[in-house]
């Protein structure tokens, strides 16, 4: 039911009655303060609706078709945005959320009106009502929420960015059936668990775009270094979900101790958390310092040598769906990979926006990079934890060093250092186990491609093939990958 004038004043008179001073409110009982602040949150979510309202009016009245004429223009502003911005003294985010959620509200009551006029019309045409209902935007149960009240303009805009756009996969008749749960549970959860529910959900009805959102995030990276006027340097960087997971990782575990991290009974370990937080310096600096011994280390490191210690662990969480049988990561699947489709996704545990991971990265993760996979059902219960100790040893990975001469792929020159052990032998159909001739040195970049692109290696005794997907070639003839060790 849309709220009146009267609920309005009905709120706002309620906190009123609160008091006008900080001894007031000190003054009130414990169920008087959760009270008053539930009271508050309901007179802020009718006034940041009228908010919302006029932000689109602003926006409708500054549009770029009006030129100078437009109401932003005559202030002075550049922008619709700008300008709300400046009179409200908010964030630049807060007036785009504004404009966006009071648009999204003007859009579906002009479109929700035409319905009813069409519906109360005489000679009302079954016909025009069917085509002004198919005009209504999917997102007008979230604008009718935000009108009733029940609903904050923050969550509004939570939803309304977690779900994304229509395309060619996720229809209007699907997001409407995943807003209609989802306002449901949004009554009980704050803006932050809004948003990250909206974007599981989003990603359950797309799994399919997962794997082409990782690519652009992928291809999205870099890192710029340069050189300050004053000599020193100065680093700028974008990594993508996963990489930035790893990246974190590392320097989590190194300035840990100086975040409450976890407490050690190895002595040890225990006396090096206590030099480090006893350590003069900076947690910034402590990690920049871990940067540059990295560096060093990489620098000086024998380029024969597989690097093989163990690495900061990046978790996985997995869903039953991405392991049942005739799907990835199966043993079903093997020999139909180049004409399988999206099973289902994971998700990177740990970062506050939920990271959905394709299969496809997976299957990778869990073949070199330390990664713990953890396996849950439908209902959310977890079904088997995974080894977060990578299968091949150090050991075993010095001799697959020895043996390929680093990335096996063809005419690729990266040396062992610089490799990653990929297992012939799916990982998790295999249950972690295999011998060392099941694996194969790969650079990260041809790792990457080989689980993307649905490449297979195959072993012959002690040959290795490469056999290309369908896509590439149709015949699917196999390419030979010799060691690029000489003489083997």
């Amino acid at each position: 039911m849309t709220t009146t004038a009267d609920d309005l004043r009905t709120a706002t008179d309620a906190v009123a009655r609160l008091g006008s001073s900080c001894a007031d409110y000190e003054a009130l009982a414990d169920a008087e303060v959760l009270a008053g602040q539930r009271q508050i949150a309901a007179a802020r979510r009718l006034l940041d609706t009228r908010s919302a309202w006029m932000a689109a009016i602003i926006a409708r009245r500054s549009r770029p078709e009006l030129g100078h004429s437009g109401l932003a223009a005559q202030q002075g502003f550049l922008s619709p945005e700008a300008l709300i911005q400046t009179v409200t003294g908010s964030t630049k985010n807060d007036a785009f959320k504004l404009v966006a959620v009071g648009t999204m509200m003007a859009d579906a009551e002009a479109a929700e009106k035409l319905v009813e006029a069409a519906v109360d019309a005489p000679d009302g045409d079954p016909g025009l009502v069917a085509a002004f209902v198919a005009k209504v935007p999917w997102q007008a149960p979230i604008a009718r929420a935000v009108t009733d009240g029940t609903l904050s303009v923050d969550a509004a805009e939570s939803i309304r960015a977690g779900l994304g756009q229509l395309d060619a996969a996720v229809t209007a008749e699907r997001l409407g059936t995943a807003l209609e749960s989802l306002l449901v549970e949004a009554a009980s959860l704050n803006v932050d668990q809004v948003f990250k529910l909206a974007r599981r959900l989003r990603d359950q009805l797309d799994e399919a775009g997962i794997a082409a959102r990782e690519k652009q995030a992928h291809d999205d990276r870099f890192l710029r270094v340069c050189r300050l006027g004053n000599g020193k340097v100065r680093l700028n960087g974008l990594f993508a979900p996963e990489d930035g997971e790893f990246v974190l990782s590392v320097f989590d575990s190194v300035t840990s101790p100086r975040r409450g991290g976890v407490r050690f009974v190895d002595k040890e370990k225990a006396a090096w958390a206590k030099r480090v937080q006893d350590d003069p310096r900076t947690t910034e600096q402590i990690a920049a310092d871990a940067l540059v011994q990295l560096l060093k280390i990489a620098g000086e490191a024998d380029q024969g040598r597989v690097f093989g210690g163990r690495r900061p662990a990046v978790r996985v969480i997995v869903t039953e769906k991405a392991l049942k049988p005739g799907q990835p990561g199966t043993p079903e699947a093997a020999e139909a990979t180049e004409t399988r489709e999206a099973a289902g996704h994971g998700q990177i545990e740990g970062s506050p926006v939920p990271v959905p991971v394709s299969q496809e990265t997976i299957d990778r993760l869990l073949c070199d990079t330390g990664t713990r996979g953890i396996h849950i059902d439908d209902t959310g219960q977890i079904i088997n934890v995974g080894r977060d100790q990578r299968l091949f040893t150090e050991a075993q990975r010095a001799a697959m060093g020895v043996r390929d001469g680093g990335c096996r792929w063809v005419d690729c020159d990266r040396s062992p250092a610089w490799t990653e052990a990929h297992h012939i032998k799916e990982w998790l159909a295999e249950n972690g186990y295999s011998d060392l001739a099941d694996g194969i040195l790969l650079c990260h970049p041809h790792h990457l491609l080989l689980h993307n692109q649905h490449w297979t290696i195959i072993r012959t005794g002690n040959d290795y093939w490469l056999k290309p997907p369908v896509e590439v070639d149709p015949k699917q003839a196999v390419i030979a990958l010799p060691s690029k060790r000489a003489g083997l």
